[in-house]
């Protein structure tokens, strides 16, 4: 079994496995360690994907494995339990180390770490069960399966008016629900009022569910407002626990004073404060979209593979004997 190889990727999802494609196809040797756990598993379908529109986020999962194993990629089910690194007099600088929950280790020279990010949720009951269906988010990504429908939107945040709005351009049946009445000022008010938006003033004690459908969400006060969706936002937290020994630090993603989550920061290349560690989708950007992260995946493996050249470079320049001409 092999266990050193040019780039170990971190998460089997569309950025890593974008990262291992082009890696693969420059004829690097690459691990993708996948816990088969991707951020969109609960939605019926990845939207706003040019060419694979719709696809079931499992399905595109299956196709990306099989795509980069055609060029000779190695894919493994299981976790990243532990990360080091150890610094080298040679070219790479470091040497990087990873153990996986089944006790194996493998050596890399560079890592790129796209394990994405968990999605914490608003602490409603019913909610989570109801996350990617029902209950809904974006709406790039949910909003045109719920057009023309009851649609409820849990203001938690000063950008909460916004996300009220970005339904309305959908539905002219939205009704905003304020947990805290400061979160809307009388600008937004007025703007809910222009457009048709229903607001009720009242905290969602539990969202509502038959036979695994969304039926409504269930108000403080006992009173059940039928619906056909709800919108809601997450705060998105980077899967980076198992990084602790590379010293890597995450940062708030903050938007208008509001923490919606963690990011790992990255330059241009996505390369990390950690000299051959990259980072690419999002676990660097939590609003990513798939494509996006796709993208992002690809662009991140071809900047490893520009650094390994570099350094594949200094390595042979520094073998060839003092004084010996060089072909």
């Amino acid at each position: 079994m092999q266990n050193h190889f040019d780039v170990v990727v971190i998460g089997g999802g569309p950025a890593g496995l974008s990262a291992a494609l082009i890696l693969g196809r420059s004829r690097r040797s690459v691990l993708v360690v996948d816990s088969g756990e991707p951020r969109n598993a609960p939605a019926a379908g990845a939207h706003n994907y040019l060419g694979r529109e719709g696809v079931a986020p499992r399905e595109l999962h299956r196709i990306g494995r099989q795509e980069v194993a055609s060029y000779g990629v190695a894919v493994t089910d299981g976790r990243i339990v532990a990360a080091s690194a150890t610094p080298t007099d040679g070219p790479d600088a470091v040497a990087f180390s990873v153990t996986l929950d089944s006790g194996r280790r493998v050596t890399a020279r560079r890592l790129v770490v796209a394990s994405g990010a968990v999605d914490v949720l608003p602490d409603v009951p019913g909610l989570a069960e109801q996350w990617g269906r029902g209950v809904v988010h974006c709406p790039f990504c949910h909003g045109w399966e719920v057009r023309d429908q009851r649609i409820g939107v849990l203001v938690t945040s000063p950008t909460g008016p916004h996300h009220a709005l970005m339904f309305r351009a959908l539905s002219d049946r939205v009704t905003a629900f304020v947990a805290e009445p400061d979160l809307v000022d009388a600008t937004a008010r007025a703007g809910f009022a222009a457009r048709g938006i229903t607001v009720r003033d009242e905290r969602v004690a539990r969202v509502e569910s038959d036979a695994g459908r969304l039926t409504g969400v269930r108000l403080g006060s006992g009173e059940v407002v039928a619906l056909d969706a709800l919108a809601a936002s997450s705060t998105a937290e980077p899967r980076v626990e198992h990084l602790d020994g590379l010293g890597l630090a995450v940062e708030d993603f903050v938007v208008d004073g509001f923490r919606f989550g963690g990011t790992l920061p990255v330059d241009g290349t996505g390369q990390t404060s950690l000299r051959g560690v990259y980072a690419a989708g999002n676990v660097t950007t939590p609003m990513a979209t798939v494509i996006a992260s796709a993208a992002a995946g690809t662009q991140t493996g071809a900047a490893v593979h520009g650094d390994l050249v570099r350094a594949d470079l200094a390595a042979a320049l520094a073998a060839v004997p003092a004084g010996q001409p060089t072909r």
